[in-house]
């Protein structure tokens, strides 16, 4: 008996217009039918955020003439939410996010909308992964869109082991600079933020982020380190945040004396 098509989730956190995203369409359509539903606008560093106070709004994105996908006035969590729970009639075989505009590496993970959106469809029990091209100047998605294809390719073949998404950071050189593919362990690099204080036209203060990424890792096998060293990182993550080896000494504590 054939098989039907796979069918595959694209999301993002940079919009349904960004360059990142259209390069993940282009490569997903090789492996099976794709369905993109992602922010209408902007929506980087957004974390797993959720809207709760306020309607979702789903508007159809055409390309030219041509159905393009979903696009939703809201986080990529709930852009994951509202496919699985309001515009899919099933849940798709994997659900792959990015290409993210920018590294999503070590703490950075938190604050990702991009895996996010993978971390919810986890939560839902699909299979998922998040695609990051780690520079902001000038991208080029091509290799990245590249590796995309063979990495879900191969999850639709073997599955990820539950409550499991992949966190992909891909270095922004020439593939043939690449020197292979890293299983990696996630990293404690940081942003060591600062706040600029500025005024507006009306001469009123207001502060803007910045600040200098600090480089604590120094492991192989971070994927930090791995990026810097021009290798593909690809890191295993789960939505778990239990601490288990403190859990013996913090059970030692006298709470209910």
């Amino acid at each position: 008996m054939k098989r039907r098509p796979y069918h595959i989730l694209v999301c993002n956190d940079d919009g349904i217009g960004a360059a990142g995203l259209l390069a993940l369409v282009k490569e997903m359509k090789k492996l099976g039918v794709v369905t993109v539903v992602a922010p209408d606008k902007q929506q980087s560093a957004v974390g797993h955020a959720i809207t709760m106070n306020s309607p979702l709004r789903i508007t159809k994105v055409f390309r030219g003439k041509k159905f393009f996908g979903y696009a939703v006035s809201g986080t990529p969590a709930d852009c994951v939410k509202i496919a699985i729970r309001a515009i899919l009639k099933e849940k798709p075989d994997i659900l792959v996010s990015g290409i993210n505009h920018g590294s999503n590496t070590s703490i950075n993970i938190i604050y990702s909308g991009t895996v996010s959106a993978a971390t919810e469809g986890t939560i839902l029990g699909i299979p998922s992964i998040a695609f990051s091209l780690t520079t902001y100047d000038k991208p080029d998605f091509h290799f990245a869109a590249k590796i995309a294809g063979k990495l879900a390719a191969m999850v639709l073949r073997k599955g990820i082991p539950a409550g499991t998404l992949l966190n992909v950071n891909i270095p922004p050189v020439p593939e043939k600079e690449i020197r292979g593919v890293k299983i990696t362990r996630q990293g404690k690099t940081r942003w060591d933020d600062t706040f600029d204080v500025r005024r507006d036209p009306n001469n009123k203060e207001y502060y803007w982020l910045t600040g200098t990424l600090e480089i604590i890792d120094t492991s192989s096998d971070t994927d930090q380190i791995a990026v810097m060293n021009r290798y593909v990182s690809v890191t295993p993550i789960h939505y778990d945040l239990t601490n288990y080896r403190s859990l013996p000494a913090l059970r030692r504590w006298k709470l209910n004396a």
